[in-house]
């Protein structure tokens, strides 16, 4: 069984993705945690009610459309950090530094509490704000995140392990092939019993400057003309229909980078400034790549076109990304590992050099000679001050975060340029339409851009003389009757989670609120509990509250526990109870556990002079700034690392951080390289603004600046489509990711493409949930005890494989039992004997089930089937394997290129990606192998490829 249903994405002007497969046995996947740019929590309320039923999620590229509210999740849905989720490696680190970059650009991505949610507050008495933002998480907390995902590697299956409220697996089986367009993006193929089925959203097959192909045909360097047998003919192929209207540019990609840096030279040309809006983790590393290499080529040939401008790379994380993508080389196309590797041994020359004249001149891939990286808004200020000091002589490239033109840099600098006729913006990507009533500023600009291009009017330059609302989201500090609600719901939430998520390991608010006290198991009556559910704290014992344990309850809520909580309690009426409320309670102090076991305090095993120098150190620091009353007293595991001489001192041990991976602290803080703009103080943090609310505030600007457009989205086109889908011969198709215009379109094409009736194919809505269960019967057949005497078993890989020939017979089951008792030891049948048995069971049995059976065919029968049946070689040879028989049979045995082995100089074995296994020789009689009967190394290669694979007679 499998059934699809498309949360986010399908059929909409949204470029977001969220979907649902639902296998055999209640097995659900969730692939991707996508959100658009409008940030609105009600497209998540569907999501939220899926938790508790997921098994596993998988995520596929790092753009905001795929894991966007991958975050929100993990902090505002109690049990969403409990399920396992799997990537690549690139899309776990550049996926951090993307929501690292959102939530700091933007409060608008904290997103609002509902208005519903605030109306069941209880003691409310005056009507409050729709505006008042949840807690966003902190970039340590991303962090934390993102270390939880399980990073896999490209073309190894994994048998993954399911949510703790997940029913078994079953042997589901993920597989992660390369998709293109982004760093690490992922084809999914999710194969589970007769399920076989590849979710392929956002690929690109045709090969860019950064990144290769699409693994359909084998990936960068594949070319062949077969798709590949692992994503061949699956039973259900789920393909994003986004660009299936798009046509391929004529000259590839050569032609439309020639595009963007003649659009780019014809502004620096007149000294404009040009504003690239790309996004913050995914494409930025190919139009980073391509305009530092075409200043490169530029200052090597001469020219000078590109020399008197200026080339910068705009982000609030962006050092983090681009040290990521240096060390991350190896996911990217062959042509970077080339050019990287001439740089290693450019380098290597140079240092074993005596004049030393070309040290220093040949840069990596992405390090950049020329795009000088921007990480605050006090620099990019300064330059576009700069630029108007100098009296806009000085032309600037800038590339700038978000391609949405909602947040980020990309707006202010749109802000600034905007109303210079020498300026342009070229938008590198088809915005999409995530809200009709407010439109992003990049699908405003687009519009007016496709109008132009319509009109074909003589002003045919681009140029616009419009107005353009710029709304603005700053966040505001919460007072008088709205901080009063939030305190009252903030109580109800975790109230709640007390009650309803024992055991959960998330908060509100942040990680500090709770205390060790959080590990210690709560024994509330089991009749007080559905009364406790609902109910809220006062105001004023949400403020006294240390942690979520110290919560005010009232003797009639804590019940037998008041023997425990109260001081001075020792007398409780058992009376007219039940269940725990009959028990003197007992404490059971719950142990933290990690991935190795048993989680253990480091101070607890210090040496007795490890343990006094640290004292006085803790000592020294306290008496220098705390208060006398922290004397003697525990501090917390984070205070531990507070003082001023952290890492100096004459501790031997170092500080150690639990539940983070290894490159959190490299996550959180990354600080950039040192320029002539560090001076510049960094942005004030405004999420430590306390409890706060929303506030917009609106702008009018005029629009006078240069709009063009091309297309840099990276997104399959039309040809791509017509040409794949067929080769892949999926035998259902499920077209999600694109405008209703397109998938129909696409739909449509695809019928005519695919044999008449033979692929069934769906265009699901948001939310309709469609049957795409493989067309697939089976049946049970017992084999007769004649015939499993006689079956001759081989054993291949750990299998037993037997070749079944036999006459298939409809015997009821009745007399097929009589007949296996009877015949225990031997089995003798006559023609006579069963019509005489047949009459005895009378007309009664006339009625009765049958089974099908296998029985030994009749020796008339047996001679003729014998010589149509054919041999079967059964198994899969592997070059590893072959190698090291060949080694030990006395040859050498050796790899030289991938697929291909050598045997002893002379003899070659490939092996294609379609299993098939070719061995070549030179014909040699006698070939330097050890002593060997006429036929040499060849013969031996080949009689041991036979021998690891099971022949199987046909008959």
């Amino acid at each position: 069984m499998f059934t699809f249903s498309s949360l986010q994405g399908a059929l909409s002007e949204s470029a977001a993705s969220q979907s649902i497969l639902e296998l055999d046995g209640g097995i659900k996947v969730l692939v991707d945690v996508g959100w658009d740019e409008s940030f609105d929590i009600a497209k998540l309320k569907e999501l939220e009610k899926q938790v508790p039923t997921l098994s596993l999620i998988l995520l596929t590229h790092a753009t905001t459309n795929h894991l966007a509210a991958f975050a929100h999740c993990c902090k505002h849905f109690p049990l969403f950090t409990r399920i396992p989720v799997y990537a690549t490696s690139p899309v776990i680190s550049l996926g951090r530094t993307l929501l690292q970059d959102l939530y700091a650009s933007t409060p608008l991505a904290a997103t609002t509490i509902p208005p519903s949610s605030l109306d069941e507050v209880p003691y409310k008495t005056q009507q409050s704000s729709s505006d008042i933002l949840l807690q966003a998480p902190t970039p340590e907390e991303i962090a934390t995140y993102f270390s939880l995902i399980r990073s896999l590697k490209y073309s190894q299956p994994h048998q993954p392990v399911g949510s703790p409220f997940s029913p078994p697996l079953n042997g589901l089986t993920i597989t992660a092939y390369n998709s293109g367009r982004t760093l690490g993006g992922t084809i999914w193929h999710i194969q589970h019993g007769l399920e076989s089925i590849v979710y392929a959203v956002d690929w690109n097959q045709g090969r860019e400057n950064v990144y290769a192909g699409a693994a359909w045909l084998g990936g960068a360097g594949g070319g062949g003309a077969e798709i590949i047998e692992q994503l061949r003919k699956p039973t259900a192929l789920v393909c994003s229909s986004r660009g299936g209207e798009k046509t391929a540019i004529p000259g590839g990609r050569s032609k439309r980078d020639e595009q963007l840096l003649s659009k780019v030279k014809s502004c620096v040309a007149r000294g404009g400034t040009v504003l690239i809006p790309i996004d913050s983790s995914a494409r930025v590393l190919e139009l980073a790549y391509l305009m530092d290499h075409a200043w490169r080529a530029d200052a090597t040939t001469g020219e000078g076109q590109l020399k008197s401008a200026r080339l910068y790379l705009a982000g609030r994380n962006i050092h983090s990304t681009m040290r990521y993508a240096r060390s991350m080389l190896e996911w990217m196309d062959d042509s970077i590992v080339r050019e990287f590797e001439a740089v290693v041994d450019g380098s290597r020359k140079v240092n074993g050099a005596t004049d030393g004249s070309k040290s220093g001149k040949e840069a990596g891939p992405f390090d950049f000679r020329f795009l000088k990286l921007l990480d605050r808004k006090g620099q990019v200020d300064k330059i576009l001050s700069s630029a108007a000091a100098d009296g806009g002589l000085a032309s600037k490239v800038i590339l700038a975060s978000d391609s949405t033109l909602d947040w980020g840099f990309s707006k202010d600098v749109l802000k600034r340029i905007a109303q210079d006729p020498k300026n342009m913006v070229i938008l590198t990507e088809y915005p999409s339409l995530a809200s009709e009533t407010h439109p992003s500023l990049a699908r405003s600009l687009w519009t007016w851009w496709k109008e132009s291009q319509e009109r074909a009017s003589e002003d045919s330059n681009g140029e616009l003389k419009r107005q353009l609302e710029f709304r603005d989201a700053k966040r505001q500090t919460l007072e008088g009757n709205d901080l009063t609600i939030y305190q009252q719901w903030l109580a109800q939430q975790r109230q709640l989670q007390t009650t309803l998520q024992s055991g959960g390991a998330t908060a509100l608010e942040s990680a500090g609120d709770v205390g060790d006290e959080a590990s210690e198991s709560e024994s509330e009556s089991e009749d007080s509990d559905n009364e406790q559910q609902g109910r809220a704290l006062n105001a004023a014992t949400t403020l006294g509250q240390a942690s979520r344990k110290k919560a005010a309850l009232t003797d009639e809520d804590l019940g037998i526990n008041v023997l425990l909580k109260k001081k001075g309690v020792y007398d409780f009426d058992i009376r007219n109870k039940k269940g725990r409320d009959r028990m003197f309670p007992h404490p059971v102090r719950r142990k933290r556990t990690d991935d190795y076991g048993e989680l253990i305090r480091p101070e607890d095993y210090l040496r007795a002079e490890e343990r006094e120098e640290n004292d006085g150190q803790d000592l020294a620091q306290t008496g220098k700034g705390d208060d006398q009353e922290h004397f003697g007293k525990k501090r917390k595991w984070d205070d531990a690392a507070a003082g001023k001489n952290q890492g100096s001192g004459p501790s031997k041990r170092p500080q150690l951080m639990r539940n983070i991976s290894d490159d959190f602290d490299a996550a959180v803080s990354d600080g950039p390289i040192e320029d002539e703009l560090d001076g510049i103080p960094d942005d004030p943090d405004e999420t430590t603004l306390g409890p706060s609310k929303l506030v917009f505030t609106t702008e009018s600007i005029s629009i006078n600046l240069e709009v063009e457009f091309v297309d840099l989205s990276g997104i399959h086109d039309k040809r791509s489509l017509h040409m794949l889908i067929p080769l892949i011969q999926p035998r259902k198709l499920i077209l999600i990711g694109g405008s209703e215009a397109e998938t129909l379109t696409l739909a449509s094409d695809c019928r005519k493409l695919l044999a008449e009736g033979s692929v069934s194919i769906y265009t699901p809505n948001v939310g309709a949930t469609i049957d795409a269960s493989v067309d697939t019967n089976a049946w049970v057949v017992k084999l007769a005890p004649t015939l499993v005497k006689q079956l001759k078993w081989q054993n291949v890989r750990g299998l037993s494989i037997a070749t079944v020939t036999g006459r298939l017979l409809a015997v009821q089951k009745e007399l097929a039992a009589r007949h296996d008792e009877e015949a225990a030891n031997k089995r003798v049948k006559t023609e006579s004997a069963e019509p005489a048995e047949a009459p005895a069971s009378g007309p009664a049995t006339t009625d009765a089930p049958v089974e099908p059976t296998l029985d030994v065919l009749p020796t008339n029968m047996a001679s003729a089937t014998r010589s149509v049946a054919q041999p079967l070689h059964v198994g899969d040879l592997r070059l590893a394997d072959l190698r090291k028989a060949m080694q030990q049979s006395g040859h050498t045995a050796e790899f030289r290129g991938e697929g291909t082995l050598l045997v002893d100089g002379s003899v070659v074995v490939r092996k294609t990606t379609a299993g098939r296994i070719d061995v070549e020789s030179i014909g040699l009689p006698s070939d330097g192998g050890p002593a060997l009967p006429l036929g040499g190394t060849f013969y031996a290669v080949k009689r041991t490829i036979y021998e690891s694979l099971a022949v199987v007679a046909g008959a």
